[in-house]
């Protein structure tokens, strides 16, 4: 079973990359926000891997955070939810947005992700509202309304002249590393990122 791999970016495509580990290439399907996390082609990286087996195949999905990939195990576990739809729904919320939605039984919210009704998503919610126990909701996101450091950190950044695509990913990166729900010093580490790049 693989847990991570630690190589060169081959290739990146939209929904996954194409590592190049000691010689041999390995696809991984990642989620849009691990994409956002990974530098250009060429570049090395480790990423956490769900290594998933069936009778007929085996795929790996990586993750840039334990967290992303914790939230990942558990969204499969709910029935309907195979793991290219839990890929899915972690591309089309953060993970602290979607703990948020979950823990707050916010079944809209769920919902607006692309190939989730909201049956899917009220089944989700019942089903892990009680594992999402305020440790993991903590671990998860340092803060599930770290949210509100995050936008006050994007803000903050673009009104100094970067591009808001850019300033969410460094926010994002600094709160993902260092877990700080403190704006200030996500802003300072966000700002020393960005200037370096």
């Amino acid at each position: 079973m693989i847990a991570f791999l630690k190589g060169f970016i081959e290739e990146k495509g939209s929904d996954a990359v194409l590592l190049d580990v000691q010689g041999v290439g390995y696809k991984v399907e990642v989620s849009s926000q691990t994409l956002e996390q990974l530098e250009a082609a060429g570049s090395e990286v480790m990423l956490l891997v769900y290594h998933h087996i069936t009778d007929n195949d085996q795929r790996l999905f990586g993750f840039f955070s334990k967290q992303e990939k914790g939230l990942f195990e558990q969204l499969i576990t709910v029935k309907g939810v195979g793991p290219k739809l839990g890929l899915t729904i972690l591309s089309g919320l953060p993970a602290s947005n979607l703990i948020a939605a979950i823990t707050g039984s916010d079944a809209v919210s769920l919902s607006r992700v692309p190939g989730i009704g909201k049956k899917t998503a009220e089944r989700i919610i019942l089903e892990l509202r009680e594992k999402l126990t305020s440790a993991e909701v903590s671990q998860v996101s340092p803060s599930a309304s770290g949210t509100g450091v995050m936008e006050e950190a994007i803000q903050a950044l673009v009104a100094l002249g970067f591009k808001p695509k850019e300033s969410e990913q460094a926010a994002m990166k600094v709160v993902n590393e260092t877990g700080s729900s403190n704006s200030s010093e996500v802003i300072r580490k966000a700002l020393s990122m960005l200037n370096r790049s």
